[in-house]
C-alpha cells in the first residue's frame, strides 16, 4: 500500500484544498494576532516577521500575552516554546517519510503543524508528506496575510476593548483547554491543574510568570501521553 493511500487521496494539491476551511479559521485568528500586537506597541513589521518565523498561534499568542502584560522576553520565549514542544514527538513520527539531505527534511519538518499533521496521518504511524506539506502551504499563507491585514487594521479599529478584540488572549487559551478536557482523566487533570496555578500566581507573580508556570505543569502532565 503507497503511503499516500487514505483519507481524500494525496498529493500536494489534494493537501491544500483539504486545509483550506480550516486556513480560513486561521486567517480570522491571524487578523486579530495582527491587531493586538500592533496594539501592543510592535509595530508594523515585526508581528508580520514573527508570524513568518513563529508560525504558531499559540506560541504567538502566548509571547504577546506575557509581553503584554509587562512580563520580560524570557518568559515570552519560554511560555513560546514551552507551547510549541509538541511539535517535538509529532516532527519525530513524521521524520521518516521526509526526503532530501537535512536542509531540505528541516525545510519540509517546518510544515509539520497541527491541522496539516493530522489530516496527513493515514493510521498505523504513516504520514502522507506531499499531503501534509499542501495542507500547510494555504494555513501558512493565510496566517502570514491575515496578520498584515491585521497590523494594517489596527489604524482603523481604535479602542480594542471596546470592541472586545482584548478578549482574544484569554478566549484563545480557555479554547486551548477545552481541547485537552476530551483527552481522557490525565488530559484533564494536567489542564485543571495547569489553569489553577496559573489563575494563584496572578496576584503576586511577575507577569508573565504565570502563563510560563501553567505551560511547564502542562506539558510536565501530559508527558507520556499516548498519542
Amino acid at each position: 500500500m503507497r503511503d499516500d493511500e487514505g483519507r481524500g487521496g494525496g498529493g500536494y494539491l489534494a493537501g491544500a484544498r483539504a486545509a483550506l476551511p480550516f486556513a480560513l479559521v486561521v486567517g480570522v485568528v491571524a487578523i486579530s494576532f495582527g491587531i493586538l500586537a500592533r496594539s501592543l506597541g510592535w509595530g508594523v513589521l515585526a508581528p508580520i516577521v514573527f508570524s513568518v518565523i513563529a508560525f504558531s498561534a499559540s506560541a504567538q499568542f502566548a509571547a504577546v500575552a506575557v509581553l503584554g502584560a509587562g512580563g520580560g522576553a524570557f518568559a515570552a520565549i519560554g511560555a513560546a516554546a514551552l507551547l510549541s514542544a509538541r511539535f517535538l514527538p509529532m516532527g519525530v513520527a513524521v521524520a521518516p517519510y521526509l526526503k532530501g539531505g537535512p536542509l531540505r527534511r528541516a525545510l519540509e519538518g517546518q510544515t509539520v503543524v497541527d491541522t496539516s499533521w493530522a489530516l496527513a496521518s493515514r493510521g498505523g504511524g504513516r504520514f502522507d508528506r506531499e499531503f501534509m506539506i499542501g495542507a500547510t502551504v494555504p494555513q501558512f499563507a493565510a496566517w502570514t496575510v491575515g496578520t498584515a491585514v491585521g497590523v494594517l487594521a489596527d489604524d482603523f479599529v481604535g479602542d480594542i476593548e471596546a470592541l472586545g478584540l482584548d478578549a482574544v488572549f484569554p478566549v484563545f487559551f480557555l479554547a486551548l483547554l477545552a481541547g485537552e478536557l476530551g483527552g481522557g482523566r490525565r488530559a484533564i487533570a494536567a489542564a485543571v491543574i495547569a489553569a489553577a496555578l496559573a489563575a494563584a500566581l496572578v496576584p503576586f507573580a511577575p507577569p508573565g510568570v504565570p502563563v510560563l508556570a501553567a505551560c511547564a505543569a502542562a506539558l510536565l502532565g501530559l508527558k507520556g501521553r499516548p498519542s
